[in-house]
């Protein structure tokens, strides 16, 4: 049961980036994590770019992933192929527009700190 937010700063993406980003964001959650698509969400978020700069730089388009998944579940290898996959659908979408610094992360939690439907992680075990 993942959970995905996606900030992305500098023109919008309209509503078929949007949809397309979901899309391939809960695809490769699925496929390169191991997580089920129907339990994973993914919350985009477009901010103002005069909010964001890299360094002392303005940029053209930058973007931050966080996915939060239960700690112990994924190996480092899975999630070195995710967080490569990720940006690279980033730099898929928005081009070479996209700031290099774009971080993308992946937060373990513990399975007693986080769930859904009003139980735990530990407790779906």
């Amino acid at each position: 049961m993942p959970y995905a937010h996606l900030r992305i700063a500098g023109e919008p993406a309209g509503p078929d980036g949007l949809r397309h980003l979901h899309d391939e964001m809960t695809r490769i959650v699925a496929s390169l994590l191991g997580k089920k698509a129907e339990l994973t969400a993914v919350d985009i978020e477009e901010v103002p770019l005069s909010g964001w700069a890299v360094g002392t730089h303005r940029t053209k388009r930058v973007a931050h992933l966080e996915v939060l998944v239960t700690a112990g579940t994924n190996s480092p290898e899975q999630k070195e192929r995710f967080i490569a996959a990720a940006y690279g659908l980033l730099r898929e979408i928005f081009g070479a527009d996209l700031h290099p610094v774009s971080y993308v992360v992946i937060r373990d939690l513990s399975a007693d700190s986080w769930g859904y439907g009003g139980l735990t992680q530990a407790a779906r075990r």
